[in-house]
């Protein structure tokens, strides 16, 4: 009995993921992914006419649910704190899949590669204005510092945010047995407060 497309389509993505963050993506083979996910390279084709449409599909798959999460964390219903620690904790409450595909960009930044003037498109019609203005809310409401360039204040929200939940998850488990880290909660909440007070010690 033939299994519905959705099901192709899941386990074909789910195989490309891990392909691609093994192999790299220009190091991957459609015919492996295709082994990986119980079907055959046309089918793959099919689906994905190119390897970059894979790639992006695979990006998409998660990106849209992370993107809804990002958007009600950052809602204007609340104070900006509380929009960061929302922020914060749903990143430090990443999925193992979503962790994956985060790793996948994060690599593709790092080689310059040529799909990411694709995926910067996308995040620029996606989370990035959602962001800017969460930001432009939080200047105009006098919640942050009006004399940083907007541009840099995304950016130490999402290094801020994203960074040591990233060194949490790719660092711990290379520690000896007994090195404790501070929990994604408690992650979330310290980067919070230092983002939006600082590191220098209160007099």
């Amino acid at each position: 009995m033939a299994r519905p497309r959705s099901d192709i389509n899941d386990r074909v993505l789910a195989a490309a993921a891990a392909r691609f963050l093994h192999d790299g993506v220009d190091g991957a083979s459609l015919r492996e992914i295709a082994r990986d996910a119980g079907t055959s390279v046309g089918m793959v084709s099919y689906y994905f006419p190119t390897k970059d449409d894979l790639f992006v599909a695979v990006v998409e798959d998660k990106y849209r649910k992370v993107l809804d999460d990002i958007s009600a964390a950052l809602a204007p219903d609340a104070a900006f704190e509380t929009q960061v620690l929302r922020l914060y904790t749903r990143l430090g409450a990443m999925s193992d899949d979503e962790f994956r595909v985060m790793r996948l960009v994060m690599r593709e930044a790092l080689v310059a590669s040529p799909r990411m003037p694709q995926l910067v498109q996308r995040f620029s019609e996606g989370h990035i204005p959602v962001v800017l203005a969460a930001i432009a809310r939080a200047m105009l409401g006098g919640e942050v510092r009006d004399d940083v360039h907007p541009a840099l204040l995304v950016a130490s929200l999402f290094a801020m945010g994203a960074a040591p939940q990233v060194f949490r998850r790719l660092v711990l488990p290379m520690m000896p047995v007994g090195v404790e880290f501070p929990s994604p909660d408690e992650i979330a909440r310290t980067m919070r407060d230092l983002l939006l007070h600082g590191l220098a010690k209160k007099v």
